[in-house]
């Protein structure tokens, strides 16, 4: 099978911060901080308490991971029936032997580690040595292990709790069992120690919590929750006697201990429930997690003893449903079916925030408190229309929700729902229930939102006011739109429908300015701005481009097995990116008109978009609650892309991990066959010729500072004049010879030094007293008319700065009597660079230097100015081919701007 994709790299994945499998917070001396440790499926994170920044990304498993446990040293994970052990949450250094069964009960005990398997199989396992230290078999009829802990100062000794409801303490190092406690009836869901020695707090699946003296086996206290199942337990240290409770219905209970009542309660803690809980030592705080993808840190500062919200990281708590790139600072919008909009940036974590949950009546859902209960949450988001126009002033962003007509505005500078519900006056009471909003669009302006409705209306809205502003057509088409897009210059609204139509309006008035018939009903809708190319999907699984300006199709692509689900335009308008229900994410060069590349995904993306500069793809795929970045190739290296068959399939690409440059290998697990190692053919790197046609010009490459101001090189030494005189050097020794040039360098050869010690052959030419600089003595090899020569004399040149440059151009005029020589011969290797058609630029800014300083030694020589002369009829002739490409490109863009081509 073909290689995956040539453009695309993963890069790293967001939003995913905790999942069912219970957190763990950990204490590092050297740090002196609290360290939080969350799954987030094959992976786990760790983070720092002080402000939950992200310190590592663990190795990805081979699957998700099922439970975890953590000591001071190391961090415990089981994927299936095998158990590893971590270093710094990313080194690993244990694997120990499978169980018969899944492992779903981990338990660090001192230099030992216990594990227990679906099976009730528990196994103690030497840490250091990875060898098995004993075991211990129960029967799932009558003792099947839900949960273990080690009472404090009970030495050698677990707690374990079971499906029937009944306790049994065991003694490790015996092997045998020391008591049975006959339980409570149902079955114990959690386990934890109390601060007091012997006291243990036992969870159970009817919502009684039980505090029992293990030494005497008598229950001391008993609570109850109406809430469920007790999923979690925990105790302040901090002085307070309270012990604090998690649900599954998100809520958390305080209970006063000394009292023996309900203390508070915190509503809707998580919109999941609370699998994972842990109360700081001697701090005020309690770490929460829940499958709802967030981890909370809460504070006891109440005054009702109560605690409230400290800080916070989450992400979708439901699959995302649409994503796009909002700014330059690559900010991504998405939306989820949680009903939330939230931001994330590429860039910095601490950056994301949620926007809050959509709401008929914002201010009376926040009175109510009733989270996922709540009967005012709207349905999900399905489209997203930004402007980062007028953020400040007003609200700039646009949701569309599903079999909704209402459409809500939000503000990204105020990181909220705003207050307006566009909807149309005809739509308002019974009317818009059989109605919804299928698309929006706002204008490059920032004042203006236009909006596509299931009844083929098209309608207008100032985003500031809310009001509407106008409709385009009665109804603009025969059945739904589909999509909706202005011009950038704001004088055009393109709208495609379900009758396979695709309609020009004009934005202020509302008049029909043309229509044009697609070749099936149209699914959705981008528009590039800058180049006024309009992408339509189809319901034929195919795309098309549409010129807005010619009000034409210029491209058709086919290609996908399944409906187009997303499309985007790259920034520069040269790659049209489709996704689809195949799993695939196909390019298409629109220079080209042809498929160049394909991203194939474990499962289908439902939305994709291009980030600034086209460096980062952002896709979501069906249920999922991350958004997967990639890194665009072509951007940091050459990739070439040849033309590929409609129906050309690749490998599939790994999913990025939450780190960045996740590059980890999987190998496949013992008793597996790995995969065949498949050959890539490596292309050839391609080495690009000095000069790759005679007809072509070629440039230097240098940076414009170094020649497009080499005339103005006298004002600008006169304005950076220093303040002092430059200080002199300390002067050489006498006895060391010098090379003649701008820098003082000394002649370190064998010949000079032969010369120096022979005192009888010391003879003084006068020819020698001419100073010839380098540059001088590589043009007098140059008279042989070697292009190595020539070359050899461009390249010095190209070292030099703007300023030696002109001194060293100086030092070639003649002394008075001497022949103009080294400038006939610089002007004769101008000539052969202008015939070369190599360096273009640099040849046209040294010439003009050159004339500038030595235009009166020409005008006194005829032989410089026959070479000028000759020079300059060279010269018109390469600027007359140069300019003649340039007319053919020119007329070649203008043509395919202007014509169909399918």
């Amino acid at each position: 099978m073909p290689t995956s994709s040539k453009i695309f790299k993963g890069y790293r994945a967001l939003g995913f911060v905790s999942n069912h499998v219970p957190l763990l917070v950990r204490y590092i001396h050297k740090r002196k901080e609290n360290l939080i440790i969350t799954c987030v499926g094959k992976s786990f994170h760790t983070y720092a308490c002080s402000r939950l920044q992200l310190l590592s990304v663990s190795e990805p498993h081979e699957a998700d991971i099922e439970v975890m446990a953590a000591d001071r040293a190391l961090v415990y994970t089981a994927v299936r029936r095998t158990v590893r052990a971590w270093r710094r949450g990313t080194e690993l250094v244990h694997t120990y032997p499978e169980h018969s069964q899944p492992v779903h009960l981990l338990l660090p005990f001192g230099p030992h580690l216990i594990t227990v398997d679906m099976d009730s199989t528990l196994r103690v396992w030497d840490i250091n040595s990875e060898e098995l230290y004993t075991e211990l078999s129960f029967s799932n009829a009558s003792f099947r292990v839900t949960c273990l802990a080690h009472p404090s100062t009970y030495l050698n000794k677990v707690l374990l709790g079971s499906e029937q409801g009944s306790l049994e303490l065991w003694n490790l190092r015996t092997s045998r069992r020391v008591h049975t406690f006959t339980g409570w009836g149902a079955a114990v869901t959690a386990l934890e120690q109390a601060p007091a020695v012997d006291v243990m707090a036992v969870g159970l699946a009817s919502g009684e919590m039980i505090l029992h003296n293990l030494r005497f086996d008598e229950t001391l206290m008993r609570f109850q929750q109406e809430w469920g199942p007790v999923t979690s337990l925990a105790f302040r240290t901090d002085g307070q006697p309270v012990m604090i409770s998690g649900s599954t219905q998100g809520h958390v209970a305080l209970w006063d201990l000394e009292e023996r009542k309900l203390l508070g309660q915190m509503w809707e803690a998580h919109q999941g429930s609370v699998t994972g809980m842990a109360a700081l030592p001697s701090e005020p705080l309690l770490v929460t997690s829940s499958p709802d993808n967030s981890l909370k840190v809460w504070i006891f500062d109440m005054p009702d003893g109560g605690g409230r919200l400290l800080r916070a990281r989450g992400g979708h708590s439901a699959p995302s449903t649409f994503i796009r790139f909002y700014d330059e600072r690559g900010n991504i919008l998405s939306a989820g079916q949680d009903s939330t909009i939230r931001v994330f940036s590429s860039e910095n974590d601490a950056v994301s925030r949620s926007f809050g949950q959509a709401s008929y009546n914002r201010k009376l859902s926040k009175k109510r408190r009733a989270g996922v209960h709540d009967t005012l949450t709207m349905p999900p988001v399905v489209s997203l229309a930004a402007s980062t126009v007028r953020e400040k002033e007003w609200d700039n962003i646009a949701a569309v929700h599903r079999g909704v007509a209402q459409v809500t505005t939000w503000s990204f500078d105020k990181q909220r729902m705003g207050e307006h519900r566009l909807l149309p006056d005809r739509l308002e009471g019974r009317a818009g229930r059989a109605a919804a909003a299928t698309c929006a669009d706002i204008t490059a302006c920032g004042n203006f939102v236009v909006i596509g409705y299931s009844t083929g209306h098209v309608d207008r809205f100032n985003i500031q006011s809310g009001l509407a502003r106008g409709s385009y057509g009665d109804p603009g088409h025969e059945g739904a739109v589909r999509g909706v897009a202005t011009t950038g210059l704001v004088h055009q609204v393109l709208s495609a429908g379900a009758d396979s139509q695709l309609k020009f309006w004009r934005l202020k008035t509302g008049q029909l300015l043309h229509s044009l018939t697609l070749d099936a009903p149209a699914a959705r809708m981008v528009l590039h701005r800058e180049s006024s190319l309009a992408a339509v999907a189809l319901d034929d699984f195919s795309a098309c481009v549409v010129d807005a300006d010619g009000r034409r199709v210029v491209r058709r692509f086919a290609g996908h097995g399944g409906p187009l689900t997303d499309l985007c335009l790259s920034p520069d308008g040269a790659w049209l990116l489709t996704a689809g229900m195949d799993c695939c994410v196909r390019v298409w060069s629109l220079p080209q008109a042809a498929l160049v590349d394909v991203l194939r995904t474990d499962t289908a993306p439902t939305s994709v978009t291009l980030g600034p500069a086209g460096r980062l793809l952002a896709t979501t795929h069906v249920d999922d609650t991350g958004v997967y970045l990639w890194a665009n190739r072509t951007l940091f290296d050459y990739v070439s892309l040849p033309p590929l068959p409609a129906d050309y399939v690749p490998s599939v690409a790994p999913a990025p991990g939450s780190a960045p440059d996740d590059g980890v290998v999987l190998t496949a697990a013992d008793g597996e066959e790995e995969e065949e190692e498949v050959k890539v053919d490596v292309e050839e790197e391609y080495a690009c010729p000095q000069q790759l046609a005679d007809q072509l010009v070629t440039l230097s490459l240098l940076p414009e500072s170094r020649w497009a101001h080499l005339l103005n090189v006298d004002a600008i030494l006169k304005r950076n004049k220093p303040k002092e005189a430059p200080k002199a050097p300390k002067s050489a020794p006498f006895f060391l010879p010098t090379v003649s040039g701008l820098e003082t360098k000394f002649d370190l050869s064998d010949a000079a030094a032969a010369e120096g010690a022979a005192d009888s052959e010391r003879i003084l030419h006068l020819g020698a007293l001419a100073p010839v600089t380098e540059l001088g003595r590589l043009l007098l090899k140059a008279e042989t008319g070697d292009d190595e020569h020539y070359d050899a004399v461009m390249t010095l040149l190209k070292t030099f700065g703007p300023w030696q440059l002109d001194s060293e151009l100086r030092q070639l005029a003649p002394a008075p009597g001497s022949s103009p020589k080294l400038l006939r011969l610089f002007l004769v290797t101008l000539h052969h660079q202008l015939d070369s058609c190599r360096d273009f630029e640099l040849a046209q800014a040294y010439l003009g230097l050159f004339l500038k300083l030595h235009g009166p030694a020409i005008s006194e020589s005829l032989e410089l100015r026959n070479l000028v002369d000759k020079l300059s009829t060279s010269q018109a002739a390469a600027w007359e081919r140069l300019q003649g490409r340039i007319n053919s490109a020119l007329c070649l863009v203008s043509f395919l701007r202007s014509s169909t081509i399918s």
